[in-house]
């Protein structure tokens, strides 16, 4: 404030007051920024590293009340707004240490690369559970395009129609819609509700009565494997591929009530065998004694003549082996036959032991050929290629 002494044309001397307003940096408002970055650009030329820190503070505290008011637009999304209002700061920092007074607006800059600021740390920062970067791109764009679209259809989008606005396959679509629920994920401590002290932890998952039985899987497996094949294709047939006891005679072609005799005999062994502490050996007779395999060797001229009856698997496999191998190797026979007519089932083991058959023919240079097989025997051989032995 300073006074002025004038004199009117009367010859009055009067004295005018006039009074000038400094006003601070703080209070001159949004538009001052870019006056104040390019006087501070100006500023620091030629000043030493001291002096130029110091005009670097004065405009990042001028441009402080600018980065709050960002920051303030982002408060409301889960974040505290000291969290918010301290990365703003960070983008300011980087604002001013980057600015180009020759490159436009610092204004406009500083905006930018505050809210960019922000904006990442809502991404890399706010994740309750880790989500990779593609996929909350993704989540953003899946976000944005189903508000457009409920605006369009006043309805809620369904997954083909985000997938085609966004021409993004449905897999990704349903991936960031499962990921999403990963920003702000539940607390397993969070309560219940009510009166009760329960959290929600307590309600998720429940005891496994499963774990109690696999002491008894295990057991069982091991002794499935001790039982002669048609039993275990039996119990196959009806444990695993529910099929009545029908199907299965109808399979096997007997009847209906050997079905059930041979699933009650093998379901009492098993029972047995799993108190025991050694298991007792399965006990083949009486009617069952029709099934064992038989091997007989016959020479029918220059021919030999292997028949086979019976159900052939991997204890029997052995002796069925033997026999075809000393067959195509001693004596020289011009051919070898395998009379499979009588040979009611063969499983993996029975098909190796026709394989070592085979290899040992072609070494010694016998044919060989399988004749009169059965259709379900005749299904398994030509499924492991024994086809081309067929009489």
């Amino acid at each position: 404030m300073f006074g002025q002494t004038t004199t009117n044309t009367t010859g009055v001397t009067s004295t005018t007051t006039t009074t000038t307003t400094t006003t601070s940096p703080t209070e001159r408002g949004l538009e001052d920024l870019d006056a104040a970055a390019t006087a501070y650009a100006a500023r620091i030329v030629g000043l030493s590293p001291e002096r130029r820190q110091e005009a670097r503070d004065d405009l990042v505290r001028f441009a402080l009340p600018f980065a709050g008011r960002l920051a303030r637009r982002y408060r409301g999304r889960g974040e505290p707004l000291e969290d918010l209002e301290q990365v703003a700061r960070l983008g300011l920092v980087n604002a001013v240490d980057r600015y180009d007074p020759e490159r436009g607006s610092f204004t406009a800059y500083a905006a930018i690369t505050i809210v960019g600021e922000i904006k990442r740390h809502f991404r890399d920062r706010t994740w309750g559970v880790h989500v990779p970067r593609r996929l909350r791109d993704l989540i953003l764009e899946v976000g944005q395009a189903t508000a457009a679209l409920t605006s369009e259809l006043s309805r809620a989008p369904t997954v083909a129609e985000l997938a085609e606005r966004l021409e993004t396959p449905q897999e990704e679509i349903l991936a960031a819609l499962e990921s999403a629920a990963g920003y702000s994920p539940a607390s397993l401590n969070a309560p219940v509700g009510g009166e009760s002290s329960a959290e929600f932890g307590d309600l998720v998952g429940e005891s496994d009565n499963d774990l109690e039985s696999v002491d008894d899987r295990v057991t069982v497996s091991g002794l499935l494997c001790r039982l002669p094949w048609r039993e275990r294709r039996i119990l196959a047939m009806r444990f695993y591929g529910n099929q009545t006891q029908a199907e299965i005679a109808a399979r096997f072609g007997i009847s209906q009530m050997h079905v059930s005799r041979l699933l009650s005999r093998a379901l009492t062994w098993l029972r047995q065998a799993m108190l025991a502490d050694a298991p007792a050996t399965w006990q083949t007779g009486g009617e069952a004694e029709q099934h064992r395999m038989r091997v007989s060797v016959r020479r029918a001229g220059d021919r030999v003549v292997v028949e086979v009856g019976g159900e052939l698997d991997r204890e029997t496999a052995d002796q069925l082996r033997c026999a075809v191998v000393d067959a195509v190797t001693a004596g020289q026979p011009a051919e070898v036959v395998v009379d499979l007519v009588d040979l009611a089932a063969v499983d993996a083991g029975g098909v190796a032991a026709l394989l070592a058959g085979r290899d040992a023919a072609l070494r010694s240079g016998t044919p060989l050929r399988l004749a009169r097989a059965q259709p379900g025997v005749r299904q398994s051989l030509t499924a492991a290629g024994l086809a081309p032995l067929y009489a």
